[in-house]
């Protein structure tokens, strides 16, 4: 069965919720105390990996509200469940007319006794009023006129008989009853005509027998639709709740568990140990037989083997580094050791050690596996509120691709992390709301005030900037002015058959000559390959040889602006140089004519940098100057006539350009395919 859809109601915060779908991940999108561990715990009360049980209306009916309201048959959740073919035939086996039934609706009220199953497209019970009426017409005077043949002692126990079946099978709303009374009312027919050894004509007593049947049929379909539920029930997935990693000691004393054990006083602690033990394959009495009995090797070797079966799991589920788990049996003593294969010296630290994220992740391994048996996908759905909190960022999104990869239960989870949001996936996004008036609601599409959805905009932020700027081959840019030029000019020189940058080379603005070095780091720490064009300055050079002496980048992978000239080169040079001096002021003197009207712009030939004469010159007029301005008009005229932006000499400084960065990225390339060290 899989989960398509539930509704609590009635419920803490939450006084009706609205029908929330359900995927194979489901993430619920909402701020804090908005109600979204609420929804959890009720859709778990509907069948706790515990077991069923009844609900406190003192703690958990909305406390606005009147607690004379709340009664034991008051609805909390709700939920519709697919079936499979296969579990369909199932149910057809056990109540017949269930054959058109596509899915089942289960719900609980505060009492604890039962859960109510709906089946939704069952027939209804084949009844023809009309029909039978006309069988029972003919029936009764064909008995009664077998009755006229007989001798005057049997003759009134016939009659009888037949005016008994009539006032039996007289058709009313109730169906069961009256299938009840049918059953009844056609044995004792049955046995007034064997007495008096009399029989019906062949069609008279197959109208019988078809009265029978129906009658029949309609008196056990009771019991087949209480069977119905009951299956509907056992097949119904449990439902397993985490929130707070539970209390699992690394120092266990055996023998004091055994104690509680047998005395029937274990704490929470130790039902976590009791799952530890399920899933490392010990058996905690058996231990203490073997150190009874003085067989550590014995004790050694079952410890070794539980340490190798949850040490392979964990470094299949567990990315951000690999670990070695080692149980150690002291005396009655079982410790838990996590230990850092990698590390320069392989120290064990003791799980109470550890940090809170690996904790919660161990705790997770732990309990998910314990209470499904290892992992059967058809036995749990996971409920997860604020998965991961304590992990990092890069590790919460390794959960996320591990959930959605490594399981196939469904798993429906609470977070106001952008790196738990399935941005892949955005219709698997609920966003939950909380009002004074409406209490906790959820909408299956994203709703709700800023603070509700920032979670899904940054990452949907963080996706598109990765998507946008970031690829396996990446050249990182000072400025998005440097961005806008180099992807423009290139994707010209491209359609007029002349030399452009490689199509799987990714320009990166970084953002400002400041963030280069930040841009650089992120780009090498993912194995991406990396360029960087810089502009031929002072600040440049320091940057330059920041980036190599911290070996984020190798020195040939570093591109000057400068190179695109030939020789002797400049000493100075922006991106903006590349073009002809007097095609770039007159971008400039375009884009700010309003600015200018009426005022000269004189400039200083003795700086350099075109963008920095410019700038002065700007500067000296009292008017602000922004790269921006004139790109988007070059952007603009590059669209509409090329050629009065790009004159030949400025063709080819960029085609050198391009060149070069060509060639330093596949020589980057034949080297390594991984990040520069």
């Amino acid at each position: 069965m899989r989960l398509e859809s539930f509704r609590v109601t009635n419920f803490r915060s939450i006084t009706d919720s609205g029908h929330v779908d359900v995927s194979k991940i489901t993430a619920l999108l909402g701020r804090n105390e908005s109600g979204k561990s609420n929804l959890l715990r009720a859709l778990h009360s509907l069948n706790p990996a515990e077991g069923f049980e009844a609900l406190n209306p003192i703690k958990n009916f909305p406390r606005h509200r009147r607690l004379e309201e709340c009664n034991d048959d008051v609805k909390v959740v709700s939920s519709r469940w697919i079936l499979t073919d296969d579990e369909r035939d199932e149910l057809v086996g056990i109540l017949p007319r269930a054959a058109g039934v596509t899915y089942i609706e289960i719900s609980r009220c505060y009492r604890g006794e039962t859960r109510y199953v709906e089946f939704n497209g069952l027939a209804a019970q084949d009844f023809d009023d009309t029909d039978v009426k006309a069988k029972i017409k003919k029936i009764v005077p064909a008995v009664k006129a077998a009755a006229d043949k007989l001798d005057e002692n049997k003759k009134p126990l016939l009659e009888k008989a037949a005016d008994t079946f009539e006032q039996t099978l007289i058709v009313i709303p109730d169906r069961i009853k009256w299938a009840q009374n049918s059953v009844a009312g056609i044995q004792e027919l049955r046995k007034a005509l064997a007495a008096a050894d009399t029989d019906l004509t062949e069609k008279q007593d197959q109208m019988l027998t078809d009265l029978e049947d129906l009658s029949t049929s309609i008196a056990s379909d009771k019991d087949a639709q209480a069977k119905a539920k009951t299956w509907a029930i056992k097949k119904m997935p449990v439902f397993i709740y985490l929130d707070e990693y539970p209390e699992l000691n690394g120092h266990q004393d055996i023998a004091q568990y055994l104690a509680r054990k047998n005395s029937n006083t274990l704490n929470e602690s130790d039902r976590n140990f009791e799952k530890l033990c399920k899933v490392a394959g010990l058996n905690p009495k058996k231990l203490q037989e073997l150190l009874t009995n003085d067989e550590q090797e014995t004790r050694n070797q079952l410890a070794n083997r539980s340490s190798a079966v949850v040490t392979s799991e964990i470094k299949r589920l567990w990315k951000d580094r690999p670990l070695k788990i080692r149980f150690n049996l002291d005396a009655h003593h079982l410790d838990t050791f996590i230990s850092d294969p990698n590390a320069t010296y392989d120290v064990e630290v003791n799980l109470d050690e550890r940090s809170r994220g690996f904790l919660w992740f161990f705790s997770f391994y732990i309990t998910f596996s314990a209470d499904t048996n290892g992992g059967n996908a058809e036995e749990a759905i996971l409920l997860l509120d604020e998965p991961g909190l304590y992990l990092h960022a890069m590790s919460q999104s390794d959960l996320l691709r591990h959930f959605e990869k490594d399981f196939t239960n469904q798993i429906i989870y609470s977070t106001h992390s952008p790196f738990m949001v399935p941005t892949h996936s955005l219709d698997s996004v609920r966003t939950v709301n909380i009002s004074e008036d409406k209490g906790t609601t959820v909408s299956n599409d994203p709703t709700g005030d800023s603070r509700t959805l920032f979670p899904l905009q940054a990452a949907l932020g963080y996706n598109l900037a990765q998507s946008l700027f970031v690829g396996p081959n990446n050249l990182v840019v000072e400025g998005v002015t440097d961005f806008w030029m180099l992807s423009t000019i290139s994707a010209y020189m491209c359609d007029i058959g002349r030399t452009a940058l490689l199509s799987e080379l990714t320009v990166t603005p970084a953002g400002g000559a400041q963030k280069v070095s930040y841009m650089v780091a992120l780009l090498s720490s993912e194995q991406l390959n990396v360029l960087v064009l810089l502009d031929e300055e002072k600040d440049a050079k320091n940057t330059k040889d920041d980036l190599v002496k911290s070996k984020l980048i190798a020195e040939q992978n570093v591109v000057f602006v400068s190179e695109a000239f030939e020789a002797p080169y400049p000493k100075e040079a922006d991106i903006e140089d590349l073009l002809d001096s007097k095609v770039y002021e007159a971008l400039v003197r375009e884009s700010y004519k309003t600015e200018l009207k009426a005022k000269t712009l004189s400039l200083n030939v003795k700086i350099p940098r075109i963008a920095k004469r410019i700038e002065a010159g700007f500067k000296d007029l009292g008017i602000e100057f922004h790269k921006t301005r004139p790109m988007r008009l070059l952007l603009n005229k590059m669209g509409k006539e090329p050629e009065t932006i790009l004159t030949e000499d400025s063709a080819k400084r960029f085609e050198a350009l391009f060149k070069t960065i060509n060639e330093r990225l596949k020589k980057h390339m034949d080297r390594s395919a991984g990040a520069f060290r």
